[in-house]
């Protein structure tokens, strides 16, 4: 669903990669935890899977599309939500939603089925109407979820996805990560609550100063560390 071969990025003249070298694949059906110290280079990796940084060298593929040589196809195939969303804030939720589904082509009757589905799960239906720029930070980030949610993307990217959420919305969340994978589609994310990165997710990568460091399921990591702490503390003692 997605891979990265080789994948590196320098910023401006510097001579320390961002991102170094990076080569990871995520499966059809995977939840995949992305972990790091802050400034390991999650954030500059996922801005260049979803085309918003250009890597130095390396191929990022996406469903089977190179996200370079096809940027607009490759766009197709996933929905991103960022750690802070910015939305149009002049403009009503549902019409926000109603652009998001023009974008992606989503036909009338299942972009108010999932309209309606995700509204009533992440409880903003009462605010739909209400200007964007009324809600609160943990509001838009429901609503940016939704939007994401709303063309079935076959890989969701997320940054940081409950950073503002309450607990109910983060709940919900996650049994929706579970169920697009059940599906056959594909979730990476990354986060630092590694409580939860431990209790979902099928694989998980470990970056540090731009370079992956350790790859796997917990028991695979568990068992490179030989330890059988939780991933905080193998997390710490990798990372230190």
């Amino acid at each position: 669903m997605l891979k990265l071969d080789e994948v590196s990025k320098t910023y401006g003249n510097k001579k320390e990669k961002a991102v170094d070298n990076v080569s990871f694949h995520v499966h059809p059906g995977e939840i995949f935890g992305f972990v790091g110290p802050n400034g390991a280079g999650k954030t500059t990796t996922i801005k260049m899977i979803v085309s918003l940084l250009t890597p130095n060298n390396g191929k990022i593929i996406i469903n089977g599309i190179d996200n370079q040589e096809d940027i607009q196809e490759a766009k197709k195939q996933f929905s991103y939500v960022p750690d802070n969303p910015e939305l149009f804030e002049k403009i009503k939720g549902i019409e926000y939603l109603k652009f998001m589904a023009d974008v992606y082509d989503v036909p009338v009757a299942e972009r108010q089925q999932r309209t309606e589905k995700f509204l009533d799960v992440f409880e903003i239906k009462e605010a739909i109407n209400d200007p964007i720029g009324s809600y609160s930070h943990g509001m838009k980030q429901k609503l940016a979820l939704v939007g994401a949610l709303i063309h079935d993307p076959q890989l969701f990217v997320l940054d940081e996805p409950m950073v503002g959420l309450d607990p109910k919305a983060s709940f919900e969340l996650k049994k929706i990560m579970r169920e697009h994978c059940d599906r056959g589609r594909s979730v990476f994310f990354s986060t630092h609550v590694l409580d939860v990165a431990e209790k979902i997710c099928d694989r998980i990568a470990i970056i540090k100063k731009g370079k992956i460091i350790e790859v796997g399921t917990m028991a695979e990591i568990r068992e490179k560390a030989g330890s059988q702490e939780s991933l905080e503390n193998i997390f710490l003692e990798l990372t230190e």
